[in-house]
C-alpha cells in the first residue's frame, strides 16, 4: 500500500478513500478514474495558490477497451462517457462559479487514435475509427450529445436539428 495523503491510499492500483472506498469509477485505463469533483477541486488549487491565472483544461477525457469481437454499434454507444463528460463540465461549470478563470476546456479525444502507451487497445474518441476498414469514421453517443451541448440545447432536444 503507497499512501498518497492522508484521504487516499493506492492498493493494487485501486485509489481509495480513507476507509477503502473507491475514488471514483474506473476507465478502461489502469490510470484512470473518474472524479468529476477532483477537476473542481485541483482548479480551486490552482487559482488559490497562483492567484487565479487564466486556465485552459487541454485534456479531458476517458478511455473505452478495445474489443475486436465487437460490433460497431456496441462502440457508438458510449453513455458512459456521455455521463463522464457531463460530470466534468457541470465540475468546471461550478468552478467558474466559484470564481476559477477558466478559458477554454477540450475534450480528449475528437477521433480514436493510437495511445503512446497502449497503443489501439483503448479508445478514447467522440468518434470511432475503425482501423481494420479503411480509417471509416462514425460518430458516437458522446459525439452526438457534445454537439448539442456545444450548440445550447437541451437534453430534450436530443436528436432533433
Amino acid at each position: 500500500m503507497t499512501s498518497l495523503n492522508r484521504k487516499f491510499s493506492l492498493v493494487s492500483g485501486r485509489v481509495n478513500r480513507q476507509g477503502g472506498d473507491l475514488i471514483g469509477e474506473r476507465a478502461a485505463s489502469h490510470w484512470l478514474y473518474i472524479v468529476p469533483w477532483g477537476l473542481r477541486k485541483v482548479l480551486n488549487y490552482i487559482a488559490q495558490k497562483y492567484k487565479n491565472p487564466p486556465i485552459y483544461v487541454t485534456e479531458n477525457g476517458m478511455d473505452d477497451e478495445e474489443n475486436e469481437t465487437a460490433i460497431i454499434n456496441e462502440f457508438l454507444s458510449d453513455e458512459k462517457r456521455v455521463e463522464y463528460f457531463k460530470g466534468y463540465l457541470g465540475a468546471v461549470a461550478q468552478a467558474i462559479r466559484d470564481g476559477v478563470d477558466i478559458r477554454g476546456y477540450f475534450a480528449w479525444s475528437l477521433l480514436d487514435n493510437f495511445e503512446w502507451a497502449e497503443g489501439y487497445t483503448k479508445r478514447f474518441g467522440l468518434v470511432y475509427v475503425d482501423f481494420k476498414d479503411g480509417l471509416k469514421r462514425y460518430p458516437k453517443s458522446s459525439a452526438l450529445w457534445f454537439s448539442h451541448f456545444l450548440k445550447g440545447k437541451s437534453v430534450h432536444d436530443f436528436g432533433k436539428n
